[in-house]
């Protein structure tokens, strides 16, 4: 599968509205992982996951295609950011702990990556991907935002969107997967950061380029008149889905 560099040119307004995945994720892969030495963060985007990860890892190794969602990704002491792709990492065989990919797997050959993760992780070592799809907010909003979903900028979302839709589920997975718990993402958001979460949706940015309007004015002038005073911060979720496996021994 060719590189989709789908988010280099608002790499900054990621940065700025992309919810941050909860603490607990963290400290459970932590204690399943052999131990805590390094991680690597494939497609790490703007270095969300990897941020967190160095926290519990002495080490954590950030790789993105993107030069630009490197250039603007979160620094830590414990992270070292590099563009390579998710199929040749650059890490030595049998020296990661941890692989994770968030959020990402649909933009990768997912055979060519497992493949590579096989290569790097140590034995016992552990792999973890996850995905999250719409946001929760209320059941009048969430029906505005599915209607947006799939109705105003549905088509513009790439084939592979299905694979978020499905949790990740039918992706053959080559490894001894666990039964992780259940996770999800909280945060309290004014109406405009929501608006300004949208407008980093891929299908968003293709919406505009082929249309050449910002269809997110028009949705936020119908969520106006159900969030009340627009700087009031709302409660917002996505249920995370998260698959985890273990190298063989």
């Amino acid at each position: 599968m060719p590189f989709k560099d789908r988010f280099s040119g608002h790499a900054s307004e990621y940065v700025q509205f992309r919810p941050r995945y909860p603490d607990e994720l963290f400290e459970y892969l932590a204690e399943v992982a052999p131990d805590r030495l390094l991680a690597w963060d494939c497609a790490t985007g703007n270095g969300q996951a990897a941020f967190d990860l160095g926290g519990f890892f002495q080490r954590v190794v950030a790789t993105d295609a993107s030069e630009n969602q490197i250039a603007n990704a979160d620094q830590h002491e414990r992270i070292h950011y590099s563009v390579a792709t998710s199929e040749k990492s650059g890490l030595d065989a049998r020296s990661a702990s941890l692989v994770t990919i968030a959020q990402a797997l649909h933009w990768v050959d997912a055979d060519l990556f497992f493949n590579e993760v096989k290569r790097v992780l140590k034995p016992g070592g552990v792999l973890a991907i996850w995905c999250y799809n719409l946001v929760k907010v209320s059941p009048a909003i969430d029906a505005l935002l599915e209607k947006f979903y799939r109705e105003t900028v549905g088509p513009y979302w790439d084939p592979e969107r299905h694979l978020v839709e499905t949790g990740y589920r039918t992706i053959a997975f080559p490894f001894v997967e666990l039964q992780p718990p259940t996770f999800q993402m909280r945060a309290h958001w004014s109406l405009d950061h929501l608006l300004g979460y949208l407008r980093t949706w891929s299908a968003t940015q293709g919406f505009v380029a082929a249309r050449g309007f910002d269809p997110v004015i028009s949705l936020g002038k119908q969520l106006a008149r159900l969030w009340g005073v627009p700087a009031d911060k709302k409660s917002v979720r996505w249920p995370l889905s998260i698959r985890v496996g273990k190298s063989k021994m």
